[in-house]
């Protein structure tokens, strides 16, 4: 009897995570948390001006790592530029030379 589990050694591609885990509830926080910093800069906090601008690079950077993660999951090129509402080439040219 073999100890080897069949799904660390098969050569099928790995299966695609498809479980939405209220992601909209997430997300809606998310702008929210934005939304109420934009705010305090507004009322007078200018020192927190540039802790906001900063967070576009933050991001950024969470989209090249969602989109590096599902490349992982077997997605391609074509449903990554989809969602995004891009070309597959301007997807995979974005973020297709990194690690």
């Amino acid at each position: 009897m073999s100890t080897v589990k069949a799904s660390l050694t098969s050569n099928l591609p790995r299966q695609r995570r498809r479980d939405v885990v209220e992601n909209d509830q997430f997300t809606g926080f998310a702008r929210r948390i934005i939304r109420a910093h934009g705010r305090r800069v507004a009322a007078g906090d200018v020192e927190a001006l540039r802790d906001l601008v900063a967070l576009s690079s933050v991001i950024d950077d969470a989209i090249g790592d969602a989109v590096i993660g599902l490349r992982a999951f077997g997605y391609s090129w074509a449903e990554i530029g989809q969602r995004l509402g891009i070309s597959r080439q301007a997807a995979q040219q974005r973020w297709g030379d990194k690690p």
